[in-house]
């Protein structure tokens, strides 16, 4: 596939999943609203995917697990996919980020109508950039240790079987239907702010993304610059969502690249820019590259699918009792 067919390929990738998030979203919406109206709207099957959406869920499932051998019935699906986009991440860089999660897909559609807009995207000074992308970081830190050091595997254990977090999806879609005062407006401020600067959430914010950012450093694929073929036209730079210098790399390190191949397919010297194992040898094709993330993450599913550790084993009568008040 040459190059330029790739940001096409990544698109319809993000698109794909975001349509299918909303659509996870929307089987939600009826599955609740059949519990509220008293049973009065049809029975509509809660959709396990939208356990993506719970992040912290996960991060409480996976230390469970390792205390007690099993993954939760409560949330299942929250560890499994958590599990899997560290994986994608570990073999394929941050390309969770750049391919599939939907706040990436919004952002990146803001940033590139701002450009269209203003004719060119802002960048914070450096000091204040690298000062505002450690946010996350300090994000990340207190959930890590909230979560893994400091909660006792008993209290992970009763938060997780606790009425609270049994209906956290349901507690967050509310938060969405209903968003007023601080929240919205700090909402509205990001998408505004996704205008001009690119990806500020996932870049400053999201300690997701910085969580997956440092397992990708140890991905075995990497951009790589071949000195003796490029040009030197800083094309590379100017396009990459992440600022990094991509030109004065012979091979990008950083924890900020989110593997979507954006300074590849602009490179305009033929193998110049290359997704390349360890070893600088072999070159990843793109569209495997692209099966890959796909077939990873879809597989983590239908692995625990197989496994049973996928559909939440909450029963109907508890739902009617926590959404039926």
């Amino acid at each position: 596939m040459s190059k330029r067919y790739v940001q096409p390929l990544r698109i319809a990738i993000q698109w794909g999943f975001l349509l299918f998030m909303v659509y996870l979203g929307v089987r939600l919406f009826l599955f609740v609203r059949h519990f509220r109206t008293g049973g009065a709207a049809p029975f509509v099957p809660r959709a396990d995917g939208v356990e993506g959406f719970l992040p912290i869920a996960g991060l409480l499932g996976v230390k469970d697990w390792f205390a007690n051998g099993t993954i939760n019935p409560v949330h299942p699906a929250s560890v499994v996919i958590l599990v899997t986009a560290v994986a994608v991440s570990l073999l394929l860089k941050r390309s969770f980020c750049s391919w599939i999660c939907p706040v990436g897909t919004l952002s990146e559609l803001l940033w590139k109508r701002g450009f269209v807009l203003f004719r060119r995207n802002l960048r914070p000074p450096r000091w204040l950039d690298v000062a505002l992308r450690g946010i996350k970081y300090l994000l990340l830190l207190f959930f890590l240790y909230s979560i893994l050091w400091a909660m006792a595997p008993e209290a992970v254990a009763a938060f997780i079987y606790s009425d609270y977090n049994k209906v956290a999806d349901v507690r967050l879609l509310d938060f969405f239907l209903h968003l007023s005062g601080i929240p919205l407006a700090v909402i509205l401020v990001l998408l505004v702010l996704s205008l001009p600067v690119r990806n500020p959430f996932c870049r400053y914010l999201c300690p997701y993304g910085a969580l997956l950012g440092l397992a990708s450093v140890l991905s075995p694929v990497k951009v790589t610059r071949e000195g003796k073929t490029c040009v030197s036209c800083g094309v590379c730079t100017q396009v990459c969502p992440a600022y990094i210098p991509v030109m004065a790399k012979e091979r990008v390190m950083s924890e900020e690249c989110i593997g979507c191949w954006r300074c590849i397919s602009h490179c305009r010297a033929m193998g110049a820019l290359e997704m390349k194992l360890t070893g600088r040898k072999v070159a990843v094709n793109a569209v495997i590259f692209a099966a890959l993330v796909v077939l990873i993450f879809v597989g983590g599913s239908l692995a625990g699918r197989a496994t049973g550790n996928w559909t939440s084993q909450i029963p109907y009568a508890e739902y009617l009792r926590l959404l039926g008040q």
